[in-house]
């Protein structure tokens, strides 16, 4: 038995709740997976996992190991990292996730540059507005916008900030005039936007002059995807409140139009987080850094 890969193992079933995602993350058969835990916990002469046809739990003693695993993974892979960083070249798989629009827009068309820099790199980019299980789904890092990051197991580094335009069409604005304050708000169509995994609604932020509003608005539809959100906006659906990244090419060629430019939008702050027990790999942390100057020279996220 190789006792590094069933430590590893272990800590894929134990963090993912079950073999077949941890074989699935580790691109190993399920039989193999299976094997390894057998034989570890042989080894040790110790049950590790409870198990039932459809759930698997830590034991006790199980619970104990893990974090003796956990602390002595996390210090070899330090050691793999060092030694990496010697080299001058992270490598490896990286898999990040993102929000479609913001990958799509700001994140894909700079990679030349990230892949050029460091071509030991295999990347993975899930791009979903959902919001992914970093740990359960294998993501080594995701990029999330959010006043308040609700998963305390996460670490959370801001690496910019998303700046919101108020916006509707020529033909909405014709048909139904223009709002001159955002109290107007609530006698117009609004296209809502609601996240994928909770079902919330987001509520509209403005500012001005000290005076601050936020507006919860019942709208005849909402939408969880930022180009189906969009998309909405350039069919006159109703007034939409957009990012600018997504918005600026509709600005200048006159598909939209801009309403209550007297009054901000509330920005929002953009974070790369990861789970608190993994050690952040050299991978991860060159990731960060460079998807941090990305947002910082991009006009539109500083």
């Amino acid at each position: 038995m190789n006792k590094f890969l069933a430590m590893e193992v272990f800590v894929q079933v134990v963090d993912t709740g079950g073999f077949t995602r941890a074989a699935e993350n580790m691109k190993l058969p399920k039989a193999t997976v299976s094997t390894l835990i057998q034989s570890l916990e042989g080894s040790l002469s110790v049950k590790l996992l409870n198990r039932t046809t459809r759930h698997v739990s830590v034991t006790a003693e199980g619970a104990a190991y893990y974090e003796r695993c956990m602390r002595i993974l996390s210090e070899v892979r330090e050691a793999e990292d060092c030694v990496s960083q010697t080299r001058g070249s992270p490598a490896g798989r990286l898999r990040i996730d993102a929000p479609t629009g913001l990958a799509s827009e700001v994140i894909i068309p700079a990679l030349p540059d990230f892949l050029e820099r460091y071509p030991d790199i295999r990347l993975e980019l899930g791009c979903s507005d959902r919001q992914v299980d970093l740990v359960e789904e294998g993501v080594d890092c995701a990029i999330r916008g959010g006043r308040r990051l609700t998963d305390s197991s996460l670490i959370a580094r801001r690496v910019g900030t998303m700046h919101y335009t108020t916006c509707a069409s020529p033909a909405y604005l014709k048909r139904h005039g223009r709002p001159m304050h955002p109290n107007d708000l609530v006698h117009h169509s609004c296209v809502n936007y609601f996240s994928a995994r909770s079902g919330k609604m987001f509520d509209w932020y403005f500012k001005k002059d000290g005076e601050k509003i936020q507006v919860a608005l019942s709208s005849h539809i909402a939408l969880s995807d930022s180009y189906a959100y969009t998309a909405a906006g350039l069919a006159g659906l109703g007034i939409v409140q957009m990012a600018d990244f997504l918005m600026a090419p509709m600005l200048k060629d006159g598909r939209l139009v801009s309403i209550l430019d007297d009054w901000t939008n509330e920005p929002l702050p953009i974070h790369v987080v990861y789970p608190q027990n993994r050690h952040l790999s050299a991978k991860v942390r060159v990731f960060v850094e460079w998807v941090a100057q990305l947002f910082l020279n991009h006009a539109t996220m500083r």
